[in-house]
């Protein structure tokens, strides 16, 4: 088995890779003729430097609707919320962690300029801006974009400097990995991100404790706290918050104490914080087959079974925490910084 990823050593690594702080460029991976252009549903645009994500309410049965960003663009934009909503996404070409049911192949998660195209958010947002059919949601995903902090930030300077900022919603995805938002951005870079009107951010958990953490992203087990301090200074900055969590692990026993637990620590860093927190289906993505194939893991044969107990686990617990009117209210409307 490999040896477990260093989380702070390899993020570091990741980093110096794909960001130029001094010129204000990201290495964005290309998505034409990549392995993964064969799982998306629509060719890329942007020049071979984006693609159109369709966020869609649905789910399976027996998991919840997933109204993100569906709910948090239609509030900030002035709009009824449906249920889907077209974003235009960009990806940063790294990644400090390795889950195996990523749908980015691990070849363009390692900062391989070879895979990518350095630009600064100017530039990516021209591009946006010339798209015939555009979004009115930027997605700035990966990779994982909370390895370079700054571009959320370039980005919203971007889009005002193009007129552009009060008819686009910016949204980010954060696997919660590294603490750079508080040690690479200045105090002035933190109060933008915590003012621009129209930006949410969304943290995705890993697991359900420290084994599932480890299962899930090849790290140490010791990032699972870590993400929630990590998430617990994103509510102190003040900055518009959600949730994904991955309910899979490597055995279906652990899910009975794991989700509950989760559950408390999600409480204590706010009482309301789960009714933000979407937990996500993982799909067997052609990613996920390949290394199955090449490993001979079959994770997701493992994991299907784990995350089916767990989900039911989750809404039975949110069904005992929370009265129904709390439940059943807009997640844009969920209350934080609520004491009970």
């Amino acid at each position: 088995m490999a040896k477990p990823i260093d989380t702070g050593a390899f993020t570091a690594q990741m980093r110096a890779k794909i960001v130029r702080p001094a010129s204000g460029e990201i290495l964005i991976s290309r998505l034409a003729g990549s392995d993964q252009q064969a799982d998306l549903t629509v060719p890329p645009n942007c020049d071979g430097l984006g693609r159109v994500r369709h966020f869609r309410r649905a789910t399976a049965a027996g998991w919840p609707q997933n109204p993100l960003p569906i709910d948090p663009a239609a509030r900030a934009l002035g709009g009824v919320p449906g249920d889907m909503v077209r974003a235009q996404v960009f990806q940063n070409a790294a990644c400090g962690w390795r889950c195996w049911y990523c749908f980015v192949p691990f070849a363009m998660l390692n900062g391989n300029a070879a895979n990518g195209v350095w630009r600064t958010a100017e530039q990516l947002v021209s591009l946006y801006a010339t798209e015939a059919d555009r979004p009115d949601v930027i997605d700035l995903s990966g990779g994982s974009p909370d390895l370079t902090p700054e571009w959320i930030v370039w980005m919203m300077d971007a889009l005002e400097e193009a007129g552009l900022a009060e008819t686009t919603y910016l949204w980010s995805d954060d696997n919660l990995s590294t603490d750079y938002v508080f040690t690479k951005l200045s105090d002035a870079q933190r109060e933008r991100l915590a003012a621009y009107r129209n930006y949410g951010r969304v943290c995705c958990f890993k697991g359900f404790d420290a084994a599932s953490f480890a299962f899930n992203t090849t790290a140490q087990a010791d990032g699972y706290d870590a993400q929630f301090e990590r998430f617990g200074q994103y509510l102190e900055l003040g900055l518009d918050l959600y949730g994904y969590v991955t309910l899979t692990g490597p055995g279906v026993a652990a899910a009975a104490n794991g989700v509950p637990a989760l559950l408390d620590r999600l409480q204590r860093l706010d009482p309301n914080l789960p009714l933000r927190v979407i937990p996500l289906e993982i799909g067997n993505f052609s990613p996920t087959r390949e290394r199955d194939a090449r490993g001979g893991h079959a994770r997701f044969e493992a994991a299907a079974p784990v995350q089916d107990a767990a989900i039911a686990i989750w809404m039975d617990e949110l069904d005992r925490r929370y009265p129904a009117d709390l439940r059943t209210r807009a997640i844009v409307d969920v209350p934080l910084g609520v004491q009970p």
